[in-house]
């Protein structure tokens, strides 16, 4: 055998295997670029999800404003608890009769007489608990009127006075407006009536 070919015939042998090589160190940048060309499109794909994130912080700030309360300003106002002062000089006043201390004699007999359902809250002078389920208004007209309560209030809750909601005509009527004791009860008014002394038959 010719040593000539002897030599050749390995590096011929060799030369497909280097071409393979050849080939695979040329496909490794193409893969590479597969994967280069692929971020982008997986980096794209979070768009979305950023985009709805985005979307739902807004719907929630959308949500808080819509829920949001709203605040109306209210006027209240307070009736003074007790009688109203002593030193009244009408001799004809029921109340001096009534509230004096020490009463020079028995406290007159009361009548009550129908009235009107609606008084003014600024004519209010006072109020006292009467029984167990009315209320002593002393008008600043000097007269008195008794309030009934609701069956389920208890008067002695408003021996402190009581606070109501001023309405838009300045008055506190039965059957409409409720009042509110420092005690925290609520309740309906029920009639008004007017108490005046009571004429003896003798008389």
């Amino acid at each position: 055998m010719n040593p000539l070919s002897d030599l050749i015939a390995p590096v011929l042998a060799l030369l497909p295997v280097m071409a393979g090589g050849a080939d695979s160190v040329v496909a490794d940048p193409l893969a590479n670029g597969e994967v280069a060309l692929t971020r982008p499109a997986e980096e794209s794909a979070t768009g979305p999800e950023v985009e709805s994130f985005s979307g739902l912080v807004r719907a929630m700030r959308e949500a808080d404003t819509a829920r949001q309360v709203r605040i109306e300003q209210r006027l209240i106002i307070r009736i003074a608890p007790g009688p109203p002062p002593r030193d009244l000089r009408d001799p004809r006043d029921p109340r001096r009769n009534m509230l004096s201390e020490p009463p020079p004699r028995a406290a007159p007999r009361m009548a009550e007489r129908k009235m009107n359902q609606c008084v003014q809250v600024g004519g209010i002078a006072g109020v006292q608990p009467d029984g167990p389920s009315r209320l002593m208004l002393f008008m600043r007209d000097q007269r008195i009127v008794s309030a009934s309560l609701e069956k389920t209030c208890n008067a002695r809750d408003f021996y402190s006075g009581f606070l109501v909601e001023r309405s838009t005509d300045g008055m506190i009527c039965a059957g409409r407006d409720r009042l509110l004791s420092r005690s925290g009860s609520n309740c309906a008014l029920g009639k008004f009536r007017q108490l005046v002394g009571a004429v003896d038959d003798d008389e």
